[in-house]
């Protein structure tokens, strides 16, 4: 940034783009990895010294070479969807210059965030929702995500997640593989619920 203040908006995690465009978050997960480190997967610090606007996204994203990745994925330090209008924004910019496929890596907690339905705002703008569920029950959602939403996060998060199946391409939500198999099973019975894809991930410490 020219005005001399360190941002990290762009980071690459395998063939994917990665943006960071807010460190807000309504949880406090205890296996985020920003309760551990300032840094992913040899990324500059993600700790933003302020919220980058619209423009400034897109101009980092500019920067790149964008034939070199395989999509482009909002996830940082924080919840994407906690900037919604400005992760449109730059949605939409996007699909003017490139056919990379768009992915929002969320905790389904938007609808919540701003008090309405939101899934379908992302219609046309978004090809894939990954949505954290992590957990099988709303006491236990509560226990290891520490949700401002409280026992309300996790019923929000599965209604998100169905209507997201409505409006988007492909919707999955993953399970880390630290919570036990039982307990990944009781996920997947209710990402079924959903319609979405359901997919266990490796936790990265």
């Amino acid at each position: 940034m020219e005005d001399g203040m360190h941002m990290t908006i762009t980071y690459q995690v395998g063939k994917g783009l990665y943006l960071n465009i807010t460190n807000q978050c309504p949880n406090r997960c205890d296996f985020c990895v920003r309760t551990h480190s300032d840094f992913y997967d040899g990324s500059n610090s993600l700790w933003l010294e302020r919220e980058p606007t619209s423009d400034e996204i897109f101009e980092a994203i500019c920067k790149e070479d964008l034939t070199t990745y395989q999509e482009i994925v909002f996830c940082g330090y924080g919840e994407p969807m906690c900037r919604m209008n400005q992760l449109l924004e730059v949605a939409e910019m996007l699909k003017k210059i490139t056919s990379l496929p768009i992915r929002v890596n969320t905790s389904g907690l938007s609808d919540l965030i701003y008090g309405q339905p939101t899934a379908q705002l992302m219609q046309g703008l978004v090809d894939t929702v990954s949505v954290s569920l992590n957990a099988s029950t709303p006491e236990k959602y509560d226990q290891i995500c520490h949700s401002k939403y409280g026992l309300d996060a996790l019923p929000a998060i599965l209604e998100f997640t169905k209507e997201a199946v409505s409006y988007l391409p492909h919707v999955v939500m993953t399970v880390v593989d630290v919570i036990g198999q039982e307990e990944i099973e009781a996920c997947r019975a209710l990402c079924q619920q959903t319609g979405a894809e359901f997919r266990v991930r490796e936790y990265i410490d």
